[in-house]
């Protein structure tokens, strides 16, 4: 067999597996139970209902048990994966999740009746922030319920 078919179906086969891994997406139910959330609420004095939605992927008990500088080599050591892939990385799914989350928690607590207007979002791999106002003012059992 001459050499150049032999390079041709080499590539073919290369880009075949590639465009199937690059093709594979993932379900927003793959983040159940690996997701660790906070909810934190801020009511202004004169009513203005603020919030802050944070979420993380949760660690590994590999990663929990291991020495701060164990730890710091471990995220060196993504970083630079990271750096290095850093224009393929999809965070649509995550971007879904958090999303979700935050829905489901002001859906549970009430805290947001009326809609809220996002004032900020970071969404990086593993962990995503939003911050918002309600649309609506507290009210008395808003302050009661939601004060620290």
């Amino acid at each position: 067999m001459p050499k150049h078919l032999i390079k041709i179906c080499i590539s073919l086969v290369l880009i075949n597996l590639l465009s199937s891994c690059a093709g594979t997406k993932t379900d927003p139910a793959d983040f159940d139970a690996k997701v660790k959330d906070r909810f934190k609420t801020d009511i202004r004095g004169n009513g203005i209902k603020l919030f802050t939605y944070k979420a993380k992927l949760a660690q590994t008990d590999d990663y929990a048990s291991q020495l701060p500088h164990q730890q710091r080599a471990e995220q060196a050591k993504s970083a630079k994966r990271s750096r290095s892939s850093r224009n393929e990385v999809d965070l649509s799914d995550w971007t879904e999740q958090i999303e979700l989350g935050l829905t489901k928690t002001l859906d549970m607590t009430g805290y947001c009746r009326e809609g809220y207007m996002e004032l900020s979002r970071i969404i990086e791999v593993g962990r995503g922030e939003i911050r918002g106002e309600c649309n609506e003012g507290a009210t008395d059992e808003d302050r009661e319920k939601f004060s620290s």
